[in-house]
């Protein structure tokens, strides 16, 4: 394990907690952005995202490329409730439950801030909706509302940006249109 790597993945993960965390605050969840992958600190997440540290993609990704899955991500998304993988129950009524609005609203600044993060200055506003229609929009098992509710806010910050888009009261009407309906 290279110290170069600690050094980068644990600025890597303080970078992107910061960014979820500025995000949360600008739609009125703060404290999902204080506690926001918090368990990526641990020997678990940490040591294996050391070893399959990039810096230009998730190390998950090499992990699950080498040994055909992740330690680190097994232990996150059964943590971390703004996954739309930690609700997902084969052997529930309903496989796929309505995601409550704080963990929905923490995954809209996650994926928002991963992008950022790991584009740095090539990110546009365009950008995560191009990767959410293209990576994950049909391929992450989630509830078909949550799906439509992360489609409309990665539109509209693709036409508004960001700040525009990313306020308490348009994520709070975007979830009620699409969540609640």
């Amino acid at each position: 394990m290279k110290l170069k790597n600690v050094m980068k993945h644990f600025n890597l993960i303080t970078h992107h907690k910061w960014i979820v965390f500025k995000l949360c605050c600008k739609i009125g969840e703060p404290w999902r952005g204080l506690v926001h992958d918090l368990s990526k600190y641990s020997p678990t997440e940490f040591f294996e995202s050391v070893n399959y540290y990039t810096g230009d993609h998730s190390p998950i990704t090499e992990a699950k490329k080498n040994k055909g899955y992740s330690e680190a991500w097994l232990h996150h998304k059964g943590r971390n409730r703004h996954h739309a993988e930690y609700w997902v129950d084969h052997r529930a009524p309903e496989v796929t439950p309505m995601i409550p609005y704080p963990y929905a609203a923490e995954m809209i600044c996650d994926k928002l801030a991963a992008g950022i993060v790991y584009e740095g200055k090539k990110w546009t506003k365009e950008l995560e909706l191009s990767y959410w229609e293209e990576k994950e929009k049909d391929k992450v098992e989630m509830n078909p509302k949550i799906r439509d509710f992360i489609t409309a806010v990665m539109t509209e910050v693709a036409r508004q940006g960001i700040d525009k888009t990313l306020t308490k009261k348009n994520i709070k009407q975007l979830y009620k249109k699409y969540c609640e309906s």
